[in-house]
């Protein structure tokens, strides 16, 4: 695969580590010529020769969905990355939306979007198969939704036997919406539903904790923790001694 010329590709760079980067993104970092993303982003991806790189800070996302659709729109060959998969709470969105709103121009430019593997996945994998049956994805930052929001749409998945998974669990500036997203689910569930904080997952300082709904505590999680809430059907298998127990949704249901 190539960029051509006056290309946008938006590539996702997996969760960490390099042997879940796929194929297809990495050759989109060889062709582009330039590189755009959120900083800690740009700065997992190996310097390659001639290639310009753009980091910025987080929450500049249209700004710099902007400058790379300019660049691209006067011939340029660029990529835009995000972690995980782009299309997940990432910048794929960001770039359709200034599309939108932009220049007539970047609507004619071809613009692709590469998959990555998505932190869910990666953490999924990890423990078994807790995303085996269906399973919503909810971002618990209210930078771009209402507060209210996020706790009706986390009781109304719960009650509708999803499991959940969940991204911005908390930042500097939102310590406290974890633990009343916990509190949240605790009114719907069980209490023995397992719920796993995923830290850094796949990279160095992985970090997998399994607990019951009951137990859980938002202290377990940092801006890097993705977290996934079983549904009552969830299930944690004991394993021998010293071995990580495996969690897993049974691919049919009994609910009515």
């Amino acid at each position: 695969m190539s960029c051509a010329s006056g290309a946008l590709y938006v590539i996702g760079l997996g969760p960490g580590d390099d042997a879940l980067l796929t194929g297809e993104a990495r050759a989109a970092l060889d062709a582009c010529t330039d590189l755009f993303g959120y900083s800690a982003y740009v700065d997992r991806v190996p310097p390659r020769a001639g290639q310009v790189r753009h980091g910025s800070d987080n929450r500049e996302e249209l700004a710099r969905a902007r400058a790379a659709l300019a660049l691209a729109a006067s011939g340029g060959r660029v990529g835009i990355v995000s972690g995980g998969d782009p299309g997940v709470f990432a910048m794929a969105s960001a770039v359709f939306e200034a599309i939108e709103a932009g220049e007539p121009v970047w609507r004619n430019l071809e613009v692709t979007v590469v998959p990555g593997v998505s932190a869910m996945f990666a953490a999924a994998a990890r423990l078994g198969a807790p995303l085996g049956h269906d399973f919503a994805v909810v971002s618990l930052s209210d930078n771009l939704k209402p507060w209210p929001l996020i706790l009706r749409r986390l009781e109304a998945a719960a009650k509708a036997g999803f499991v959940l998974a969940l991204y911005n669990p908390v930042s500097r500036a939102r310590p406290w919406q974890l633990g009343a997203s916990l509190d949240c689910l605790r009114a719907v569930l069980p209490p023995e539903t397992p719920v796993v904080f995923a830290t850094a997952v796949s990279r160095p300082d992985e970090r997998l904790e399994i607990v019951a709904l009951a137990q859980a505590d938002s202290a377990g999680a940092d801006m890097r923790t993705l977290v996934l809430v079983g549904s009552a059907e969830t299930r944690r298998l004991a394993r021998g001694k010293g071995m990580r127990d495996w969690v897993y949704t049974p691919r049919g249901s009994a609910a009515a």
